[in-house]
């Protein structure tokens, strides 16, 4: 029986009904858009940060790429945390055991003040964090105090990661789009006061971030008031035991190693690198951002169909789970192809953006990217495999897949290049297209070995 506190909200229920019953290709369309809308407002305006830092210097340009991949790592604590629990939480919801959700929710805010507390001790050992990364001298000096408010950024941002995942689940993807945009614009501009106007350094930059972020955890405090909501907080549904704990700590490990592990083998290549070069590693990180241009509605539909599939599997019905993953595929391909037209269309009038008029690193950035949009649609086919494993609890082979996309067809590459081939820095653009495009051809085997296993498992 669910108590008074465990009840849904007539929307809730109307929306998991819609998600168990809708046509399947308009569930995932309506769910993952505002997804896809705010991940590309998110690139937009994240493009727009790196052309303010590359105002102050190319240095600050490049610091800020690195320090990103750093703080990337760090992060990924929290943000796999807080995606594998919410799927144990899509999974509550589909079953339709309110109690069990209101539970997990509850005990999963719980867990991230946990990892809050542990980076706030970091913040003194900054520097020697930076070293250990092997971070060049020049860059630690340039961004040692934007690291620390970095930091301090990421433990509001565990909070709003935990708040983001949980609206997903319960299908409020326009008021996550909404909120996104209210942080972004506040983020931009901040940044541009912070660096046009008042002339200030990188370390301004990171404030404005901590401040646009602050913003979203008020918003998310007020929206959680409602107790009597089993999607609202409350202290006396906070437990440590281990049949609410386990199956979100066993859920979220796999994607916390997944996105730390990526992270790091990211910035391994940064580092890598370097040997060409300070601007190189800048050029990399452009090139990233650029590419973020095709991935951003390929992450928005992977999230949005990953949530469909675990409630849909909680419900018992693998059909239509299948029927989403079918779905999000060719969405995800679409995208994919229409990105690269777009972004291969423009890239003299985009490099130049970013080169602040120096031509040998706009040429740079170009060689680059040339490579790395090559892979554009492959990544397609790769979220849309994430999205059906996430949604069928089958995290350890999506961190296996994402590992060898770094570990085997990235850092291993490169490294054969750098010292048996002449190649030089186009050795850097050619290792993302390698690594890019592998990943999809293990992704769809392990996606079919997968989808056998399951339908053996269920008799289907």
């Amino acid at each position: 029986m669910n108590g008074k506190e465990t009840q849904l909200s007539a929307k809730d229920e109307e929306f998991r009904e819609f998600t168990l019953n809708a046509n399947m290709w308009k569930v995932v369309w309506q769910v993952a858009l505002p997804l896809c809308l705010y991940q590309c407002l998110g690139q937009v305006f994240g493009v727009l940060d790196t052309m303010m830092a590359s105002h102050i210097s190319s240095n600050t340009v490049s610091a800020v790429s690195y320090l990103a991949q750093i703080n990337s790592v760090i992060s990924a604590i929290g943000l796999g945390m807080a995606v594998g629990s919410s799927l144990k939480v899509s999974e509550a919801y589909g079953q339709g055991d309110f109690e069990l959700l209101k539970r997990r929710i509850n005990t999963l805010y719980a867990m991230c003040g946990i990892l809050s507390a542990i980076i706030l001790l970091m913040i003194p050992f900054a520097d020697l964090i930076l070293a250990a990364a092997q971070t060049p001298q020049e860059l630690i000096q340039e961004g040692s105090m934007y690291f620390r408010v970095q930091l301090l950024s990421l433990v509001v941002t565990f909070f709003n990661n935990v708040f983001i995942a949980i609206e997903r689940a319960r299908g409020e993807t326009k008021l996550i789009m909404k909120l996104n945009i209210v942080v972004i614009l506040t983020k931009t501009s901040l940044t541009a006061l912070f660096v046009y106007v008042l002339h200030g350094d990188v370390v301004m930059m990171s404030v404005a971030t901590l401040l646009a972020q602050s913003l979203l955890m008020v918003i998310a405090i007020y929206r959680l008031r409602h107790e009597h909501n089993a999607f609202g907080f409350s202290l006396k549904y906070i437990t440590l035991k281990k049949e609410i704990t386990v199956p979100m700590i066993r859920q979220s490990i796999p994607l916390i190693a997944e996105r730390a592990l990526f992270s790091v083998g990211k910035l391994m290549v940064s580092a890598m690198s370097a040997v060409y070069g300070v601007l190189t590693v800048g050029a990399l990180g452009i090139s990233n951002n650029l590419g973020g241009f095709a991935a951003a509605p390929q992450n928005g539909f992977q999230e949005g169909a990953a949530s469909v599939i675990s409630q849909n599997m909680g419900a018992g019905n693998m059909k239509r789970a299948l029927e989403a993953f079918r779905a999000v595929l060719v969405y995800n391909v679409a995208a994919g192809l229409i990105g690269y037209l777009i972004a291969i269309g423009f890239l003299p009038q985009i490099s130049a953006a970013f080169a602040n008029g120096d031509l040998e690193f706009q040429a740079m950035i170009e060689t680059i990217f040339r490579y790395e949009a090559r892979g554009f649609v492959p990544l397609g086919i790769n979220a849309s495999v994430m999205a059906l494993l996430y949604g069928l609890g089958e995290t350890k082979v999506a961190m296996l897949i994402s590992m060898s996309r770094v570990f085997v067809f990235r850092v291993p590459v490169l490294w054969f290049l750098q010292n048996f081939t002449q190649v030089g820095q186009e050795s850097v653009g050619i290792v993302m297209m390698v690594s890019n495009v592998s990943v999809a051809v293990v992704a769809i085997i392990a996606g079919i070995l997968v989808v056998r296993h399951e339908k053996k498992k269920r008799n289907l």
